[in-house]
């Protein structure tokens, strides 16, 4: 009887310690739901960032939007595939004079991993403008930032005629 009254007491004991033990961290098991408006919010904020980079004439700035195997599709050229190569159409359009685009987005549609944005894009150089564009932009999550993975743009203007 000595034992099994040793038995029940250390059972006891282990039961109260085991549910009196109180943690003041809340483990969250549910997922944030994915909102569509803050992705928008988010994608509005990185169009900022680049349009910040190219008005300081900062090439890197710009080509650090993008991902590593991205690809810039734009009128009059070969598709450009990586940083690299991004970075050198950014800045040769910097040293061309362009020193400010307006971006504006339309409208993003996606899920938390991949969004699609459409917009447009107006390029200066100094006030003047010199060009004006529409775009659709892919964009995926990585390491929980935004990132271009696809670029592609044309121009509303029409087509001038050879001389």
């Amino acid at each position: 009887m000595k034992t099994f009254n040793a038995f029940l007491v250390t059972t006891l004991l282990a039961s109260t310690l085991l549910f009196s033990c109180k943690t003041d961290e809340k483990v969250e098991t549910e997922k944030t739901p994915f909102d569509l408006a803050t992705a928008k919010t988010e994608i509005e904020a990185a169009n900022k960032v680049t349009m910040d980079a190219f008005a300081k004439g900062d090439s890197v700035g710009v080509a650090n939007m993008y991902m590593d195997d991205a690809k810039l599709m734009f009128t009059g050229m070969p598709a450009v595939v990586g940083k690299a190569g991004i970075q050198s159409v950014f800045g040769g359009y910097i040293k061309s004079g362009v020193n400010k685009i307006e971006l504006k987005t339309n409208e993003v549609w996606g899920t938390e991993d991949l969004l699609a944005e459409e917009g447009s894009v107006t390029i200066y150089v100094n006030e003047q403008i010199v060009g004006q564009e529409k775009f659709i932009v892919l964009w995926k999550k990585v390491g929980g930032q935004w990132k271009i993975m696809r670029d592609i743009a044309n121009s509303d203007l029409a087509p001038q005629p050879a001389n």
